[in-house]
């Protein structure tokens, strides 16, 4: 389904092409801020031309439940950086003066958002050029919170399913949500163990019975091989975790940037992207 006011959005438009082109998309996934300011806005101009088709920015908090260690840390670092929400959404405005074709969307947890403001936030996002939402800790029951007056305000919500997600359950998840259906394909937190492809295949399979919505399928997509096979059966393949790593592995012992990093990353990210566009060959 299509919210009001979510109409030829980005979004729509990026997975349309996919579609057109016969191809899966790679969603990857980055903490903003981390490891610093500078070297996160690098790396995410980078992405659109390294093969990322949507990207998702983690907006950095505490205490990130969901998350596994490596996002986590991502976190921490970011934080120690001085990130902070505001910090986020410039960042957003920033790839917004080089990039209006890539679809952006902030992904994190409702407390930032709150002591933020939420009618502030809303407009700061949509300002800034944030596409849609995903926020991990708003379950459907508590829609007027923030998922409403982003859907008015233009914004895609994007919901997460889960294998425990069954047909009572689905009609809740998907109400509201535009853009894409976020499958996660494990129990447990991110960046852990990965699920098997036929798994996989029938979770997207029977998702599409109730949605018309693209699938994305994340949580433990870290290789080309892993990413291509995830898109053979869904819309596209969502990779965090791994490029998180990439970041800590391109740190000095002190925790700053080594001169290769936003390479090293990027050049992950076109593996990732060559995988996925000849899963379907």
């Amino acid at each position: 389904m299509t919210q009001p006011g979510v109409t030829g959005t980005r979004m729509e438009r990026r997975f349309s092409q996919l579609a057109a082109e016969g191809r899966g998309g790679l969603v990857t996934f980055v903490t903003a801020g981390d490891p610093d300011g500078e070297t996160s806005l690098a790396l995410l101009k980078g992405l659109p031309a390294a093969g990322a088709d949507v990207i998702e920015m983690g907006m950095p908090f505490s205490d990130p439940m969901a998350d596994g260690p490596a996002i986590q840390a991502s976190s921490q670092r970011a934080l120690k950086s001085g990130a902070s929400l505001k910090k986020t959404l410039a960042m957003v405005r920033a790839f917004r003066e080089e990039e209006q074709d890539t679809p952006l969307v902030l992904m994190g947890y409702y407390n930032p958002i709150y002591i933020y403001g939420v009618d502030d936030f809303v407009k700061d996002a949509v300002d800034a050029g944030v596409d849609g939402l995903i926020i991990v800790d708003l379950p459907p029951e508590e829609d007027e919170e923030l998922c409403l007056p982003a859907c008015e305000a233009g914004m895609h919500w994007i919901r997460l399913a889960t294998p425990t997600t069954d047909n009572a359950r689905l009609p809740a998840v998907l109400s509201n949500t535009s853009g894409f259906v976020y499958y996660v394909s494990i129990m447990g937190i991110t960046g852990t163990k990965s699920a098997a492809a036929d798994v996989v295949g029938a979770a997207v399979a029977r998702l599409k019975e109730h949605t018309d919505l693209p699938v994305a399928v994340g949580f433990g997509i870290k290789t080309p091989e892993q990413a291509a096979e995830t898109v053979r059966v869904a819309d596209a393949a969502v990779v965090g975790s791994a490029l998180v790593d990439a970041v800590k592995n391109g740190l000095d012992g002190e925790g700053n940037a080594k001169p290769g990093l936003v390479n090293e990353v990027l050049a992950l990210v076109r593996s990732l992207a060559d995988g996925i566009r000849s899963a379907r060959a």
